[in-house]
């Protein structure tokens, strides 16, 4: 396995990324944000968005639905409590610095976690996940959107090439799909129930995870 992230790097990573986050990757991921936000829709209820970075999905989701999001990036929640008050988000029940890998939650809290182009941005991956399969309900879903790194030619030797320097900017873009089956195949509690690329140049993906009975 190539080298981690580490915690303390990512967080500097995306204070930097804070002030010019939504104008750099605003457009690029709208199309990801709104099939995730559809994608949760589906089953509603109380659903945890984690890195919800500035917040830039908040506003779209429906008033019926409670959410909760949080994030490692103090900086990048300071812009998304000033989203909420500005857009005035009644249904945002609340925003919090949190690590994804510690989530500060009671099992089966949530009918849904949405992961917006987080899982290649965290130090364990597979830690990570674990935490969202116990934050949820049994029938409840995992939502992730994300590059997924191509498993061979061209553009996966691209990848490997350029990971040392996503690595200082706060991602891995060589990671790849084989990754989060193999998690779904060891952890016996969820199983993928959709996979299907996204714009922009199917490059990314949208993956749901259902679980079907008690984390592992």
């Amino acid at each position: 396995m190539v080298d981690e992230l580490d915690k303390a790097g990512i967080a500097k990573a995306y204070a930097r990324w804070a002030p010019i986050y939504d104008l750099v990757f605003g457009a690029v991921f709208e199309r990801g944000r709104k099939a995730s936000i559809a994608a949760a829709e589906r089953i509603g209820g109380r659903i945890l968005e984690v890195g919800v970075g500035t917040g830039l999905s908040l506003p779209d989701y429906a008033l019926s639905n409670r959410l909760v999001g949080v994030d490692l990036s103090a900086p990048m929640l300071h812009k998304a409590k000033a989203r909420v008050a500005e857009r005035r988000l009644s249904n945002i029940d609340g925003l919090a610095v949190m690590d994804a890998q510690h989530l500060g939650f009671k099992d089966a809290a949530f009918d849904v976690v949405v992961a917006q182009y987080v899982i290649t941005a965290v130090p364990d991956p597979e830690r990570t996940l674990d935490e969202f399969a116990r934050v949820i309900k049994p029938g409840g879903e995992i939502i992730l959107v994300n590059h997924l790194g191509a498993e061979k030619g061209l553009r996966a030797a691209c990848e490997r090439w350029f990971a040392p320097l996503a690595r200082r900017l706060g991602w891995r873009p060589e990671f790849g799909w084989e990754r989060l089956a193999r998690w779904a195949a060891r952890h016996g509690g969820v199983h993928v129930v959709e996979r299907r690329p996204m714009p922009p140049l199917g490059h990314f993906s949208l993956i749901r995870f259902a679980r079907t009975g008690a984390a592992a």
